[in-house]
């Protein structure tokens, strides 16, 4: 059975190095999509400090995503592509960092508490299955080093998913 391990005071590069190892352990063996989500949503929800939100948007018609597995708050269900922060990275097939969601046009506030953002499309194949979000209470919590962590435990949970 696996079990987190807590991650000390690292450095960014050597925190999210740990979490994809752990993801990867939790997810070796199951290639359940939905499963795996799910225990993604909840390693990084428990693991990465000043989350208010993090989960799966899957897209289920050429034109809207819909809520997938994840942790936090009840969230907005279905999402435009081209629409907000999930549906912006969806569009642009590249991830979102948003500092201030307030800055941001068209934010949707599925809780009001978000001030960042970061989204990761899911990108097989040349082809988009939806996104994974995080959502912190904190102005300016994500940056270029939590982007880059984030995209490489997007393609585990890719790669481990069917």
């Amino acid at each position: 059975m696996f079990a987190a391990k807590a991650i000390g005071n690292l450095e960014k590069p050597e925190f999210y190095r740990e979490l994809a190892d752990q993801l990867g352990a939790l997810l070796a063996g199951e290639s359940d999509p939905i499963a795996n989500a799910a225990n993604t949503s909840a390693l990084i929800f428990q693991m990465m400090p000043d989350l208010n939100w993090a989960g799966f948007y899957f897209l289920r018609s050429a034109d809207e995503l819909v809520l997938g597995p994840f942790q936090g708050k009840p969230a907005c269900v279905r999402i435009a592509v081209g629409r907000g922060v999930c549906g912006t990275a969806v569009e642009r097939r590249a991830s979102v960092l948003v500092e201030d969601v307030l800055a941001f046009p068209g934010h949707i506030a599925c809780d009001a508490a978000s001030r960042s953002e970061l989204v990761v499309p899911l990108i097989r194949n040349d082809a988009v299955l939806g996104v994974f979000d995080l959502d912190s209470p904190l102005p300016g919590r994500f940056d270029n080093d939590d982007q880059v962590g984030v995209e490489r435990l997007a393609a585990i949970y890719l790669a481990a998913s069917s």
